[in-house]
């Protein structure tokens, strides 16, 4: 599966691999010449762990790159009626009765605890490109679904405040 990804997205991942690569790369390389200057390796716990934060960087750069080759650039642009990325959607839950604000994102933002859904989960599949007012069906999987109503649409502008999810 191809992530889809904005350009802010892809534009915070490029400054955060120049960030790791310049600064990051330094600090662990100059970290593991000082404990392996320390003697033994092989009781040198400061060693293992410097070369253990050097690789974690490393494997972030890779990650990071790797997901921006492989992406698949979508539009931040939307219909001013219609739901879309970055905004901000008030639904209603027929079942439970209550109210819930989230906001669409791209599938590397997302946070459902703080109410960030990707388009690509069973919610925000369903509000896409729909309308105030409509009553929609979230197919969580075959046979099993439940109805919500959209409530509310604020069209947001992207200040790139929502951060890249970190694994």
């Amino acid at each position: 599966m191809r992530n889809e990804l904005t350009r802010k997205d892809i534009q915070k991942m490029e400054e955060e691999i120049e960030y790791r690569k310049l600064v990051v790369r330094k600090e662990a390389l100059e970290a593991v010449k000082e404990a392996r200057s320390h003697g033994d390796l092989s009781e040198n716990f400061e060693y293992y762990a410097a070369k253990k934060d050097k690789n974690q960087n490393e494997s972030r750069i890779r990650y990071l790159e790797r997901m921006i080759r492989t992406a698949v650039v979508v539009s931040e642009e939307s219909s001013e009626d219609e739901v879309g990325m970055n905004n901000t959607v008030e639904v209603y839950f027929e079942e439970d009765d209550m109210t819930e604000t989230y906001k669409i994102v791209t599938t590397v933002r997302m946070n459902a605890l703080q109410g960030l859904i990707s388009t690509e989960s069973p919610l925000g599949k369903a509000l896409l490109g729909h309308k105030k007012g409509e009553r929609v069906e979230v197919q969580v999987k075959p046979g099993v679904s439940y109805f919500v109503q959209i409530r509310n649409i604020e069209n947001t502008v992207d200040d790139g405040s929502d951060p890249i999810r970190k694994y």
